[in-house]
C-alpha cells in the first residue's frame, strides 16, 4: 500500500464507448499441439481439481514456449483494494499452480499487473501498458469509472473480465465485457427473496444516491414489494463517512415494530455503528447487507451476530473455494478476502478455457470463445456466458454470522 492515499468517493460515471470490434491480428496465434504452442481449437482440458492439488515444491516439467498472457488492471487504491489486493495475490498464486501442473495444455500462463490507482485517467494508461505487454485477456477492476476506462482503451479488441465488480452497467458481450460473478440486480433481488422466505414482511432500507449504495437498496425494495412485502422506511447516509446515526436511529425507533429487516449496502464498520444506535433505542430487528459487508470486516466488528449478507462463495469443507484459500494459506499468503480470492481463480479459469476453446492466442478469437463458454467448472461454481448479457448465472450465497462464525444460510 502507498502512504498518503486519499479517500475517493465511489462514483460510477460510466459512458462506455461501444467500439467496433478490432481484434488484434493473428501474428501471435499458433496452430497445432506441439509443446509451447496453442492447442487446436477445442483441444485440451483444464482440470481445476488437479491444479488445486498441485504442490509448488514438487512441480511437473515447466511449460515452455510463448505464454498465454493475462493482464490485470487492478485497483489497489484504498476501498477497491479490499477486492483487488486479494484478487491479484490469488491470481498470481493460482497461475503458479497452473504452471506447476504443466500450464494450459502445455502452454505457460503469465500474469501482468498494472495498478489503476482508483483513477480513470490512470486506468487508461495502465490498460495501454497491459496491451503493450501483450495481454491476450484483461482482468478488470471493481468500479465502473475505472472499468469504463479499461473498456475504452481495449476497444473491444479482447475480452475484459471484471473480477469482483457487480456493476450492471459494465457487462456487454458485444464488446467482450464480462462479469465473473452476479450483478447488483441479482444480489439485491436474492436478498429480498431470502428476507421474504425468512418470514419478514416489513423492511427498512439505508441508501445513498448513485450506483451500488443506492442501486442495491432500490432493487431490494422493488423486489421485496413485488413479493408482497412493505418497505416502511428509507434513510439516507454518506458511505464511508457517517458513523453518527442518532437521527436515523430515532426515525427507525419511531417506525419499527420489531418485525422488520434492515437492508443496506454500507460497509461493516458503519453497520456496526448503525445497529448500535438502533439497539440503544430498544429496537431489535434483522439485518441483511450486500457483498460489501463480507469484505469490509464483518467478522471483526463488535456487533455482528445474526447479520446476513450476499456473498460470492463459502468455504465448505473440501470445496474448491476452501482448497484455493487453504493453498494460499499454506504458501504463507492467507487471503484477507477469501471470496475475492476465489473470484480471481474463476476469472483466470475462464481466460484459460477461452484460450483452449479458441485454440489460439489471438485475443479476438479468445474473446469470442469466452462469449460462447458454458458449463465451466471454476472455483465458486459452474460458469458460462452463452446466451447471457455478459453476467454468468452465478449462485448468490446468503451468509450469516452465527455464534461468532460465518455460516451458509442459503444459496439462491
Amino acid at each position: 500500500m502507498r502512504a498518503g492515499w486519499k479517500k475517493r468517493p465511489i462514483t460510477a460515471l460510466l459512458a462506455v464507448l461501444v467500439l467496433a470490434a478490432a481484434a488484434c491480428g493473428g501474428d501471435d496465434s499458433a496452430e497445432g499441439g506441439a509443446e509451447g504452442e496453442a492447442p487446436a481449437p477445442g483441444a485440451g482440458t483444464f482440470d481445476v481439481d488437479a491444479v488445486l492439488a498441485a504442490d509448488l515444491d514438487d512441480c511437473a516439467e515447466p511449460p515452455r514456449g510463448d505464454p498465454l498472457i493475462i493482464g490485470y488492471a487492478a485497483d489497489l487504491f484504498e476501498v477497491a483494494g479490499y477486492a483487488d489486493i486479494a484478487g491479484t495475490e490469488a491470481a498470481a498464486h493460482y497461475i503458479d499452480l497452473i504452471n506447476c501442473t504443466g500450464g494450459a495444455n502445455g502452454v505457460p500462463v503469465e500474469l501482468v499487473v498494472e495498478d489503476v490507482q482508483g483513477d480513470p485517467e490512470v486506468a487508461l494508461r495502465a490498460t495501454a501498458d497491459l496491451l503493450d505487454a501483450g495481454a491476450h485477456v484483461i482482468l478488470g477492476p471493481p468500479f465502473a469509472d475505472t472499468g469504463a476506462s479499461v473498456l475504452q482503451t481495449v476497444g473491444a479488441s479482447r475480452a475484459v473480465i471484471f473480477v469482483s465488480s457487480t456493476e450492471p452497467v459494465l457487462p456487454d458481450p458485444s464488446i467482450y465485457s464480462f462479469l465473473i460473478t452476479f450483478d447488483d440486480t441479482s444480489q439485491a433481488e436474492a436478498a429480498a427473496q431470502f428476507a421474504i422466505d425468512q418470514g419478514f414482511t416489513r423492511a427498512i432500507t439505508f441508501s445513498a444516491e448513485g450506483p451500488y449504495f443506492g442501486y442495491n437498496p432500490e432493487k431490494f425494495a422493488a423486489k421485496f414489494e413485488e413479493l408482497g412485502g412493505e418497505v416502511v422506511l428509507d434513510q439516507s447516509y454518506v458511505p464511508f463517512e457517517d458513523f453518527d446515526f442518532a437521527a436515523q436511529a430515532n426515525e427507525v425507533a419511531q417506525t419499527a415494530d420489531g418485525s422488520e429487516i434492515l437492508y443496506t449496502a454500507m460497509i461493516s464498520p458503519q453497520l456496526d455503528a448503525l445497529r448500535g444506535a438502533i439497539e440503544e433505542r430498544g429496537v431489535e430487528i434483522g439485518y441483511i447487507g450486500a457483498d460489501a459487508i463480507g469484505v469490509s470486516g464483518i467478522t471483526e466488528i463488535a456487533n455482528n451476530e445474526g447479520v446476513y449478507w450476499t456473498g460470492h462463495g463459502f468455504g465448505e469443507s473440501g470445496s474448491r473455494f476452501e482448497r484455493l484459500n487453504a493453498s494460499l494459506a499454506a504458501a504463507g499468503k492467507p487471503s484477507s478476502a477469501p471470496e475475492f480470492a476465489a473470484l480471481a481463480g474463476d476469472a483466470v479459469t475462464v481466460a484459460v478455457w477461452g484460450f483452449l476453446d479458441a485454440g489460439s492466442t489471438d485475443p479476438g478469437e479468445i474473446a469470442s470463445a469466452i462469449a460462447g463458454l458454458s458449463g465451466v467448472e471454476a472455483i465458486t461454481g459452474t460458469l458460462g456466458y452463452a446466451g447471457t448479457n455478459g453476467v454468468p448465472d452465478a449462485d448468490v450465497y446468503i451468509l450469516q454470522i452465527r455464534d461468532g462464525e460465518v455460516v451458509l444460510a442459503a444459496k439462491v
